[in-house]
């Protein structure tokens, strides 16, 4: 069967360094930091103090008191960036078949911070079991696509994928081969996360996968560079429309990509750690040229998962040299986590965001915060290091892994090339 082309056709943003598309965009381009102390709890008792929490941020502003309260912050989070998608989009001025139109959201946690809360009442009261009627449908990880699909009426494909860091480019993947197949004329996808909690901060200190630079939070985050400490945890969502071509041309919609190719793999290594060379890294990236019918050699921009940790940020600059050979030093790469910290779950959604843009506006984000040249990465890589830079920028990759060696890698093509 002839597949069908898949383009992008909104994007809404919620991030710490900006709580829409434009002021996200506008934060990757003047490389601003988003990590500060943590606003949310006391965390003066933690190995890490300081977090990419989001800023100035009110869900009463988008959201009612009553509603808001039936949702985790996760849940929040994903409205919010699919109420500025699905208006981006215009898609329901054109009034669309709603059974054509499916939500496949990804999330790594879910309702963390309602678990908290709620084992802390049982814990604290008096053993009596008097649980809160939300708290199932509001800690599931799940429930985010079905609150986007309730709220407009979405009755195609629905459901959430969880494959930890990798959980918002799976559910794109997933997204572009149902539209591409021919199962739906409009998927929203993305992700959201909330993590910023005590029960997120202690987990991942316990496994010492974070950042302790308390001093100078702003510049805990610097993938490649030697001195890198561990990931600055962040916390929002991402959201795109993903709409079939023809649909979106019949009515006229604005276009601003077209996603081209996915890929995924398994390390099949360890729980945490990646492979040291890369090579689930390297058979991901590998699947997507695959997917996307095109040669190493056309890709201009990788937008990598580079989450500042010592063992993963070399792991992936192994695995590009050797997908991409000599052309490797013909790419721009960065890590747009240098800016925005680890959304986990939803990482991959605002760096597909910020991967579009690239595309469409022909600028590459910087990677921030790098000062000494680490003697395990090749210092002729053009890692954009802390300033943005233009380029014509015809294809990009966003690579996202997650715990359990899930990899995935998403390819996105200039519309009209």
């Amino acid at each position: 069967m002839q597949l069908k082309r898949v383009v992008v056709t909104g994007l809404g943003a919620l991030t710490p360094i900006g709580n829409s598309v434009e002021a996200y965009w506008e934060g990757l381009i003047q490389g601003k930091s988003g990590a500060a102390s943590i606003q949310q709890f006391d965390a003066s008792l933690f190995k890490t103090q300081f977090a990419c929490e989001l800023k100035g941020f009110d869900v009463e502003q988008f959201l009612d008191r009553k509603e808001a309260r039936k949702l985790d912050q996760f849940t929040q989070y994903a409205l919010v960036s699919v109420m500025e998608a699905v208006e981006d989009s215009k898609m329901l001025d054109a009034s669309p078949n709603l059974d054509r139109i499916g939500v496949v959201w990804g999330s790594g946690i879910g309702g963390l911070k309602t678990f908290q809360e709620e084992a802390k009442s049982f814990f604290e009261g008096d053993g009596t079991p008097r649980m809160n009627p939300f708290f199932i449908p509001k800690m599931i990880a799940d429930i985010a696509a079905g609150q986007i699909s309730i709220k407009y009426g979405f009755r195609g494909p629905n459901y959430v994928t969880v494959s930890a860091c990798a959980s918002a480019n799976n559910a794109l993947i997933d997204a572009f081969n149902l539209i591409r197949l021919g199962k739906a004329d409009a998927i929203i996808s993305g992700g959201s996360e909330a993590a910023v909690n005590e029960m997120g901060m202690g987990g991942f200190n316990a496994l010492k996968a974070l950042s302790t630079r308390n001093d100078s939070p702003e510049t805990a985050s610097r993938p490649f560079d030697m001195d890198r400490d561990g990931f600055v945890l962040g916390e929002g969502s991402g959201a795109l429309i993903l709409e079939e071509f023809e649909h979106a041309q019949r009515r006229g919609a604005k276009i601003y990509a077209e996603i081209v190719g996915g890929g995924m793999s398994g390390d099949a290594y360890h729980i945490t750690a990646p492979h040291p060379e890369g090579i689930g890294a390297r058979n991901t990236m590998l699947a997507a040229l695959e997917d996307a019918e095109i040669s190493a050699d056309k890709m201009d921009y990788i937008n990598v998962h580079g989450t500042s940790t010592p063992l993963g940020d070399v792991a992936e600059i192994k695995a590009i040299q050797a997908v991409f050979g000599e052309h490797a030093y013909r790419l721009n790469i960065s890590s747009t986590k240098s800016m925005t910290g680890h959304l986990l779950g939803a990482a991959g959604a605002i760096e597909a965001i910020a991967c579009v843009l690239a595309v469409n506006r022909d600028v590459v984000p910087p990677t921030i915060n790098h000062t000494t040249q680490d003697p395990e990465i090749d210092p002729k890589l053009n890692l954009t290091l802390n300033n943005a830079q233009s380029r014509l920028i015809h294809y990009a990759m966003s690579n996202t892994f997650g715990f359990g060696g899930h990899n995935t890698s998403v390819i996105f093509k200039k519309f009209g090339q």
